[in-house]
């Protein structure tokens, strides 16, 4: 018979130009692409072998890359089901349908819905063009005697005619182009293979034609370890996987493997390392997850899987019902993709309420590893907020190392009704603030927010359990029941309202006022923000990363039981012969309160002459 020329439906040349030069990000993906639909013919001839013994093939499936440098071709071959004329022309001459999908159509009409549905992605077998100037087609069909020939360079139509020189099944050669000969390397073709097709169920193998002496390969594992059953999978063969797949390198600190059957079908092997990646608080960082549709891989880049503050997971998600856009490497904001993360998501936090309840210890050594990425959550998911902060361990000024906030609660005193916390950079830092001492000097335990986040997620959490967060760095403080007595404090603040007027005045606008405090027992003076304003640390952390222009005016507070302050208060400040002095020393209580928040001076200079004064009229 002689050869056959066909035009291809639609504006093909326009469309092969998007698939060879826009829709795919890596060239190496055609490889993926044939080895994807060579497995779903396999998987064809497997399930109609089972409705027709006639069609039973005796041989092993499997998937054959061989390669030729000599004749620049890689070929992909495959023993499934194979294509008859009419099924070259409908499946490779448009782009809107593929084989399988006509395959699907067939099986939906017999209400046979236990095939594996695969394969619904249309334009897969046009990746090829990204790296062939030529491609042929050579596929019998079971079933039938004649074998035909596909052939097109991509632009126009495409040839067929009849050839009947090969075995059932399928084999695609690609002509290669001269800017895609590094894919005709042993390693390059195996890399891709293990990358992309791993865990397709049929074996891979890899062949060099050139080499007579070459034997075949296998190149993937073609066992997707996700899909045994969790009872014969050993912790070995867990761990094996974890690092020979690329997750990780240490050893998993928690595997879940689950197999979800119901309205959406998905099978998740997440892991949660027990190192903390060098690179987990970037910015950019991306979540290790893969995304596989029936063991095929489709992506590790799909943002929309997990949420950002569970990026530390590691993993694999296989399932058959994602709806997925003309590329695999482009997912739609498909429902199903929403209902998966809310599940995993889900499983997650079950898991780490069950290892905080039965073991502590191992559950502290996850959160400082991974404790600052997931109270991420408790700003960015309003659903899991309330547990994910009832999850959250922070460092107390009472308490060796780590609490929640539920073990926080159960000692408080019977007549605290909030929950103390000041926000810095660490601990030890923390516990030197002036804004301490009297909760350290009263028995009062203040947590100690030393995470960037921190400062973003409190405006979003009204209380915990009915008890509301105080900054100890904001407003007033009420130590009720307490050494501080109201009426000693009204008494001071009287005997010392000509001093906070007088700094008011001399201050202007650096201060936004001046009052005695309660909270002060060895610093003379201290900053605090007023109760609507923004968080003194957090202001320094927007200035810092130029997010603020400017830090604002706080409140400064003056220790009346401190003898700088008591001096203060006894000198004339009408006294011309103590107004440099008084100046001096007034210069220097502020430039001191900037200090101790972190606030960069406005003259260092200044400051020191000031202070170099004062060490002179000391000796004096």
């Amino acid at each position: 018979m002689s050869k056959e020329n066909f035009q291809f439906q639609a504006e093909v040349g326009k469309i092969l130009n998007i698939v060879a030069n826009s829709l795919y990000s890596e060239k190496e993906i055609f490889l993926r692409e044939y080895i994807s639909n060579a497995s779903d013919a396999c998987d064809k001839l497997r399930y109609e072998s089972l409705q027709n013994s006639n069609l039973s093939n005796k041989e092993d499936f499997k998937i054959l890359v061989s390669f030729s440098k000599k004749n620049k071709t890689i070929s992909i071959s495959d023993n499934g089901i194979g294509m008859g004329k009419s099924e070259l022309i409908n499946s490779l001459g448009t782009i809107a349908k593929s084989g399988t999908e006509e395959f699907i159509k067939k099986l939906e009409n017999k209400n046979e819905k236990n095939i594996e549905q695969i394969g619904k992605f249309g334009v897969g077998f046009y990746s090829g063009f990204m790296v062939a100037e030529k491609i042929t087609v050579l596929s019998i069909k079971a079933g039938e005697k004649s074998g035909w020939k596909w052939s097109s360079d991509g632009k126009g139509g495409f040839d067929i005619e009849e050839d009947s020189s090969h075995k059932i099944g399928s084999i695609i050669t690609l002509y290669l182009k001269k800017d895609a000969m590094d894919f005709l390397e042993n390693v390059r073709l195996n890399n891709i293979i293990k990358k992309y097709s791993d865990h397709i169920t049929h074996p891979v193998f890899l062949f060099d034609k050139d080499k007579k002496d070459y034997k075949e390969e296998q190149a993937n594992q073609s066992l997707a370890l996700w899909t045994k059953n969790k009872r014969d999978i050993k912790e070995e063969d867990y761990n094996n996987f974890y690092t020979q797949s690329g997750l990780n390198y240490d050893k998993p600190w928690k595997v879940l493997h689950n197999q979800n059957e119901g309205t959406i079908n998905f099978t998740n092997l997440i892991f949660i390392p027990s190192e903390k990646p060098f690179d987990l608080l970037h910015a950019d960082k991306k979540v290790n997850i893969k995304l596989y549709v029936k063991k095929v891989f489709i992506t590790d880049n799909c943002e929309n899987l997990i949420p950002k503050y569970m990026r530390f997971l590691n993993g694999i998600i296989d399932s058959e019902d994602i709806s997925l856009n003309i590329s695999r490497e482009m997912l739609q904001n498909d429902p199903v993709i929403a209902k998966i993360r809310n599940n995993i998501v889900k499983k997650v936090i079950s898991e780490l309420e069950k290892e905080l309840k039965n073991n502590k210890d191992n559950y502290t050594k996850f959160w400082e590893n991974f404790g600052p990425v997931l109270k991420e959550g408790i700003h960015e998911d309003f659903t899991n907020k309330d547990t994910i902060l009832k999850l959250s361990m922070f460092e107390s000024s009472k308490k060796e190392g780590w609490t929640t906030l539920d073990d926080y609660i159960k000692r408080m005193s019977k007549d605290q009704k909030e929950i103390y916390y000041i926000s810095g950079e660490s601990k030890s830092n923390l516990l030197k603030s002036p804004q301490m001492e009297s909760f350290i000097t009263n028995n009062l335990e203040v947590l100690f927010f030393t995470d960037p986040i921190d400062e973003f997620w409190i405006p979003n959490i009204d209380n915990f359990n009915d008890y509301k967060f105080k900054s100890i760095t904001k407003g007033a403080v009420d130590f009720k029941n307490k050494e501080v007595n109201k009426k000693e404090k009204e008494n001071k603040d009287k005997s010392f309202e000509k001093l906070t007027a007088y700094l008011k005045s001399f201050y202007g606008d650096k201060v936004k006022d001046v009052r005695v405090s309660n909270r002060l027992t060895s610093s003379p003076v201290c900053f605090v923000a007023d109760e609507s304003s923004m968080d003194i640390h957090l202001e320094n952390i927007l200035k810092k990363h130029k997010h603020l222009n400017e830090i604002s005016a706080k409140i400064l507070e003056i220790n009346p039981n401190h003898a700088l302050i008591k001096f203060l208060n006894k000198i004339d400040t009408n006294d011309k012969k103590n107004l440099i002095k008084v100046k001096n020393i007034s210069n220097m209580l502020l430039d001191q309160a900037n200090l101790l928040e972190g606030i960069p001076l406005d003259d260092s200079k200044d400051f020191c002459n000031k202070l170099n004064d004062l060490i002179l009229l000391s000796i004096n």
